[in-house]
């Protein structure tokens, strides 16, 4: 079992960066795919990026490649996505999960966070 619990969500302006955190909590963490989702108010939950147990591969939607960094330290339990450069279009509410393996499809995740929410205005 695994409990994630997503930080650092906020209001910023655009061209604004924040990080975001995942704790969580559970001595098989390291064993985990990790990745990260997000979903604006009336669409489907998206695929942002995910990251191997080892942290040795990363992958990215291409909406984010370029301004998103997916990272992980296994020694705290946490998973971060520094974000850059954002966009309106980054508002959403951002969810942590974990897996067996990486995968831009949500149903692959064992376990999700609650979501922490993300507003770039104008």
């Amino acid at each position: 079992q695994v409990q994630l619990v997503e930080s650092g969500g906020g209001l910023v302006q655009a061209g604004g960066s924040l990080r975001l955190a995942c704790a969580a909590s559970g001595r098989t963490f390291s064993s985990y795919a990790m990745g990260w989702f997000r979903q604006a108010p009336g669409k489907e939950r998206d695929f942002v990026a995910a990251i191997t147990w080892s942290g040795g591969s990363t992958y990215y939607a291409d909406s984010v490649k370029g301004r998103f960094t997916i990272s992980r330290d296994n020694a705290k339990n946490t998973v971060y996505l520094q974000m850059n450069s954002l966009k309106p279009e980054d508002t959403a509410v951002y969810y942590c999960a974990a897996g067996t393996r990486p995968s831009i499809v949500v149903r692959t995740y064992d376990y999700w966070g609650q979501g922490t929410q993300v507003t770039v205005s104008s």
